[in-house]
């Protein structure tokens, strides 16, 4: 790779975990067996709330498109990874870099927005009850959804222009296992001080706003919950929030580390740590959380496991 303009870049190359190749056959066996662990329990959460009647409601409607984002930006994700740990040469060309990253950041920033779409559902339902049909209608629950699929989109598009936008003229190797902005603003040889702060400007307003949209709707919602006289029904409103909370606070937990700090404070072989947390382990760990601690999807995939056990 000679210097100059970034068009002179054709690959890179991911430096990965390690070197050593008997480590790395045990990772891809480790992260083999997350990612199948997580086509199951993603496509599983789809199929069972598309063809159970009774999960045709808002709060399924977002569980199904939460369960296709965490599918989706794990699989931009892993296959890649699993093969660079059996190949000798761990390379992505220049476009699959730009696409990697671009879809990635897509489908991370909508999961955003479609975490707060799901707690002001869970707000509506719980503080407005005899509106709730009227203001979370499908016509609603659509736009909603749609619009965190475009504000994310267009989000990763501004990220992905400017920071290949910048040369990459002394170093073409990423000390990570995925095309992410802080390893590609570290690498280059340009001056990445805007490309910094736009992504604390963008991330932070995504992450930040959302995060804090949140935590007012379940201050509402328990505030709400508080108020109600039965003890059983309200128990019952806290427990349709316990899943929802659990997957916002392991998602923020790491992605507002990541992302939200100086750059100066980035450690690139800690940040890969973390970065496994969110894009490989979390995308298999939502459909647990949300179909062991949901008394409706176990009820429903109870039923469907003996209705197809009884036509055999």
């Amino acid at each position: 790779m000679s210097k100059g303009n970034i068009t002179t870049v054709t690959e890179f190359i991911l430096l990965g975990f390690t070197e050593h190749q008997e480590i790395n056959a045990a990772l891809f066996v480790l992260f083999l067996a997350i990612y199948v662990a997580t086509l199951v329990g993603n496509i599983g959460i789809i199929t069972l709330i598309w063809i159970t009647p009774g999960l045709h409601s808002p709060m399924y409607f977002f569980l199904s498109h939460l369960a296709f984002l965490d599918l989706s930006y794990s699989s931009v994700i892993t296959p890649k990874m699993l093969a660079n740990f059996l190949a000798e040469k761990k390379t992505i060309s220049f476009a699959g870099c730009i696409a990697q990253m671009y879809l990635f950041a897509s489908f991370a920033d909508a999961e955003c927005l479609l975490l707060a779409a799901m707690a002001y559902d869970r707000y509506m339902a719980i503080c407005n009850p005899l509106l709730y049909p009227v203001l979370m209608s499908h016509k609603v629950c659509v736009w909603l959804v749609a619009g965190s699929y475009l504000t994310g989109s267009m989000s990763s598009l501004v990220h992905t222009c400017f920071t290949f936008h910048l040369s990459f003229c002394n170093s073409n190797v990423i000390n990570h296992f995925f095309c992410d902005i802080p390893p590609l603003l570290a690498l280059s040889c340009s001056n990445p001080h805007f490309n910094e702060i736009l992504l604390f400007a963008l991330c932070g307003f995504i992450q930040t706003s959302t995060f804090v949209f949140i935590l007012i709707s379940y201050a509402c919602i328990l505030f709400s919950i508080l108020k109600i006289p039965s003890a059983d029904s309200c128990h019952k409103a806290f427990s349709t929030c316990t899943s929802h909370l659990t997957a916002v606070a392991l998602f923020y937990g790491t992605l507002l580390f990541m992302y939200l700090r100086p750059s100066s404070s980035y450690a690139l072989d800690t940040d890969k740590i973390i970065s496994v947390f969110y894009t490989v382990v979390f995308p298999m760990v939502n459909p647990l959380i949300y179909s062991l601690r949901n008394t409706e999807v176990k009820d429903a995939l109870k039923r469907t496991l003996e209705r197809n056990l009884c036509r055999r």
